[in-house]
């Protein structure tokens, strides 16, 4: 971009603007930071779901777990579109324990006594985990309906069939 500036201004001597600063970064390379955002994700849910024996560079081909050890400017081969079974079954997996997790988290803390899921979580204001599965789905190449099924099925099977009909 071209900054335009005022004659009094080409003189000031000093530190360098924090704009020029910024247009000599390099730029990022935008499917990696998306990369290490689904990690975060999955961190944070196994996390906050207190999930058990998730290893979660398991959830990754070699291709995604050398890319996460990368500088964001660089350009990585990220994972393609044919991947393992194996890799894929354990996505699965995963995504289907974190919907268990949060229906369970939710049931037990309503038969505790009646609250939401927001009143569970305060902080986490609209984090509705099934829905972030379901979303983490498509990064990690697994059907959304799948995850969907399953939320409906847990719903159902805790009891909760205003939710699972909804």
């Amino acid at each position: 971009p071209v900054l335009d500036t005022e004659d009094a201004w080409v003189s000031v001597e000093g530190p360098v603007s924090i704009v020029e600063l910024a247009l000599e970064q390099k730029r990022i390379h935008y499917p990696l930071v998306e990369h290490q955002f689904v990690l975060c994700t999955v961190l944070y849910a196994i996390m906050r779901l207190s999930l058990k024996g998730v290893k979660p560079l398991s959830l990754f081909d070699s291709k995604g777990r050398n890319a996460f050890f990368k500088d964001l400017t660089s350009i990585q081969l990220l994972p393609s579109g044919d991947m393992d079974p194996n890799v894929l079954s354990i996505r699965q997996q995963f995504l289907l324990k974190v919907v268990s997790a949060a229906v369970q988290t939710l049931c037990s803390s309503q038969k505790d006594r009646e609250v939401s899921e927001e009143d569970y979580f305060p902080f986490e204001k609209g984090k509705n985990w099934p829905t972030v599965a379901a979303d983490l789905a498509q990064y990690l190449q697994i059907s959304e309906d799948l995850v969907r099924r399953h939320y409906v099925c847990e719903l159902y099977s805790y009891g909760m069939d205003h939710l699972g009909e909804e």
